[in-house]
């Protein structure tokens, strides 16, 4: 609903959650601690989808499919406004460590050449996101298999005929 509507209201929620606003009130005392829980479980799954996709060890091309279909997974589970949930510095800080987890594993995908080592600084970092937000969005029919197919082929290979 969040995703929906950021400012919809506690008793909204509890209606579409199918219990009493009291209820929600007695597990977060203001609207803020709510969406304070969102955040986090939000970065839990980011940071656990990060664990999971093994970028320090797998090979490569492995570990890439594997972070993108996770994090396609958590887009489409916690559909926050990044935006807010970043005006947190503990939840951005959270945040920056994971970014550079991928920045880490970007750099070693061009060293070990999946990725263009021409492009500009910082590029893949920058554009992998948005694809995966994307897909995440406008193909919410595909599998999180199916969608992380299309965002690794779009990354690696762009939109141009052979």
């Amino acid at each position: 609903m969040l995703a929906a509507d950021p400012g919809a209201s506690i008793a909204s929620i509890a209606g579409e959650a199918g219990v009493d606003r009291r209820t929600v009130y007695r597990r977060f005392a203001s609207r803020e601690d709510l969406l304070a829980a969102i955040y986090a479980a939000r970065l839990t799954a980011v940071e656990q989808a990060i664990e999971d996709a093994r970028l320090r060890e797998a090979p490569v091309a492995v570990a890439l499919h594997r972070y993108v279909e996770n994090i396609i997974t958590v887009n489409r589970t916690w559909p926050v406004d990044l935006t807010r949930m970043l005006a947190d510095e503990d939840v951005r800080a959270r945040r920056d460590a994971s970014v550079h987890e991928v920045d880490v594993f970007l750099r070693r995908a061009t060293d070990e050449g999946l990725l263009r080592p021409d492009l500009p600084e910082g590029w893949a970092g920058a554009l992998m996101p948005q694809l995966m937000h994307l897909v995440s969005r406008q193909l919410p029919r595909l599998s999180a298999g199916r969608a992380a197919d299309v965002v690794v082929d779009t990354l690696l290979n762009g939109l141009g005929a052979p």
